[in-house]
């Protein structure tokens, strides 16, 4: 007797990246306006000429659905968001606007206590450098906290310290939207180099 699998088993190590890449492929076609991550399908459109922005979203979806049910993918609807202005992405609110981190992984970065131990300030690192590219000058500004994470470094939380903490809080409250390139205008690379950070 032969056994085959009708979904994709739990457990095996291969089984994300297997996933992913079937997806990717079976969705290719669509990957223009529906990128995918995982099982994440996001479709976007946008408002042109005299149609709504609800009538130029019927023809992507329309598009996704008929791929899906030709390859037998199937969504879960409670999972679903349709229609809205923005969803939540990887830890981030993605909008027409732009991309802003998620008001409430800011929140509980700025309600963080002050680290007493390495272990604290590993979970409080770990989390905001999730966030890093919407707070300026990352690197520099976490010097003195990377310092306390060397071996042998002896843990001394000083006033130098509680600055650093303290900027990357505010650096997230006041984060900026990160706004899809416009490839129509001209674009601006700035590097900042020194000898600790980029």
């Amino acid at each position: 007797m032969l056994w085959e699998w009708l979904v994709m088993p739990q457990g095996l190590k291969n089984t994300p990246a297997t996933f992913n890449r079937c997806v990717t492929h079976l969705l290719r076609s669509v990957r223009d306006f529906a990128p995918s991550y995982f099982d994440d399908v996001f479709i976007h459109s946008r408002a042109v000429d005299e149609k709504s922005e609800v009538e130029m979203h019927k023809e992507p979806l329309r598009r996704l659905f008929a791929l899906m049910r030709k390859h037998k993918l199937y969504a879960n609807l409670k999972k679903c968001i349709f229609g809205a202005s923005e969803i939540p992405v990887l830890g981030c609110l993605v909008g027409k606007n732009g991309v802003r981190p998620d008001p409430g992984k800011v929140s509980v970065i700025n309600e963080w206590p002050t680290p007493s131990n390495v272990k604290e300030l590993r979970q409080f690192l770990g989390l905001a450098t999730y966030l890093c590219k919407y707070v300026s000058n990352y690197a520099g500004k976490i010097r003195p906290l990377s310092q306390l994470l060397k071996k042998d470094a002896a843990w001394v939380w000083t006033a130098d310290c509680q600055q650093a903490f303290d900027a990357v809080k505010q650096g997230l409250t006041e984060a900026p939207i990160l706004a899809v390139a416009d490839q129509d205008r001209p674009f601006h690379v700035v590097c900042d180099a020194s000898d600790f950070a980029i």
